[in-house]
């Protein structure tokens, strides 16, 4: 009767087990996992959601791409970052999850065609891709004192059925933004090949350093088709306000293609609230102020983490360019699920194995940076402590 989109074995792992069960416990956790910005103690100005009040939202006005006005107030987060962007080659989306979903629909038929996701990342891609009937095949990232990609691995992953090839920059878990290499490898294959790249900016207005993100000077080239993603989630780190963006760069054929099939797809679903779309300039510029606190958070605990590991022979911190999380490396005595059950079990600290977003081999420990830093300092000493005894 059920579709074999969604997978047969739903089960949480013996982890989210343990951790559900230890909620209900009712006793303190700290949670180094935690990803939402509303729940880390950020203060947000007191007046940010009455843009969510305006009268006009009683009104309808359907626009397959969105309110000119939002997709303007988009655009205009592009020229903060040095990116030329256009209002009209922006379509606003409800979520980034979506946008993946309706740029699937435009470029891929279902059970025909491929898309190459970079490992390690997200799970999220895995679902994604599964639920639009799509194959996904993995190209590596590789670590050698810095997050790259291995371009041979990316070329044994391509198929004659590639048709989208993503990227994540910063990306997570790894916090590696893409250099000037990875980035024409990606750009000149994409353009010799047909294939269009998805480029997942969602945690670009957060570096690990005091400098802004450099753009890659190949992204600038418009060779091959691209689509940058990002939303309210991280940039206005409003993960319930629910609006995300594509922006299309590239060849104009190819872009004014693409933008007439995205018409047709976005009068069909009309997915994005209309308060939102109104609020979005307001929310997007009055928010900067949590942009701003989460930066400081966020170098903050990575300079103490690297300082507190520095002597540690047995926990290692990668090295990360942004984004809101860090990757460990440790010694894979025991395994990172048993490892991570007894920092859960035994010492009430949560944090992800690497497993979960498909490290090539163990042992690797990944943590979030927004915890506040009393909270985070004492999480990251029990960890290390307990890799020590290990």
């Amino acid at each position: 009767m059920f579709s074999r989109r969604v997978p047969e074995d739903r089960h949480p792992n013996r982890l989210a087990a343990a951790l559900a069960e230890a909620r209900r416990g009712g006793r303190p956790l700290i949670d180094l996992t935690v990803s939402n910005p509303t729940r880390v103690g950020l203060r947000y100005p007191e007046r940010l959601l009455d843009a969510l009040a305006d009268p006009r939202a009683l009104t309808y006005r359907p626009e397959p791409f969105g309110l000119r006005e939002a997709r303007e107030a988009v655009a205009d987060t592009y020229v903060r970052r040095g990116v030329r962007m256009s209002a009209d080659r922006i379509m606003l989306t409800a979520s980034t999850s979506e946008a993946y979903s309706l740029l699937f629909k435009l470029l891929c038929d279902p059970d025909r065609a491929s898309v190459l996701t970079p490992v390690p990342s997200y799970p999220l891609l895995d679902h994604l891709t599964r639920l639009d009937g799509i194959t996904q095949r993995r190209y590596a990232l590789e670590y050698h004192g810095a997050w790259t990609i291995d371009p041979v691995d990316l070329d044994r992953a391509w198929t004659g059925d590639t048709r989208v090839v993503l990227a994540v920059s910063p990306n997570n878990p790894t916090g590696s933004a893409l250099t000037v290499r990875d980035a024409d490898e990606l750009v000149v294959r994409c353009a010799e090949r047909r294939a269009a790249l998805i480029l997942d900016e969602v945690f670009c207005d957060y570096p690990l350093s005091d400098a802004p993100l450099p753009e890659p000077a190949p992204l600038q080239r418009h060779d091959c088709l691209l689509f940058r993603l990002g939303g309210l989630s991280k940039t206005a780190a409003l993960p319930q306000m629910k609006l995300g963006w594509i922006a299309v760069t590239g060849p104009d054929r190819l872009v004014e293609e693409a933008l007439d099939r995205l018409e047709l797809i976005g009068d069909t679903y009309l997915s994005v609230s209309t308060p939102v779309q109104l609020a979005a300039r307001r929310l997007l510029e009055g928010s900067a102020p949590v942009r701003d606190a989460i930066g400081a958070r966020i170098r903050q605990n990575y300079a103490w983490l690297r300082h507190a590991t520095a002597d540690a022979p047995d926990v290692t911190v990668l090295a990360a360019d942004g984004g809101w999380s860090a990757v460990l490396r440790v010694p894979s005595i025991e395994g990172e699920e048993a490892l991570a059950l007894s920092l859960l079990v035994d010492h009430r600290v949560v944090v992800h194995p690497g497993f979960l977003f498909d490290f090539a081999h163990e042992a690797f420990l990944v943590v979030s940076l927004l915890p506040p830093p009393d909270e985070f300092a004492r999480g990251i000493g029990i960890v290390t402590e307990r890799v020590h005894a290990a």
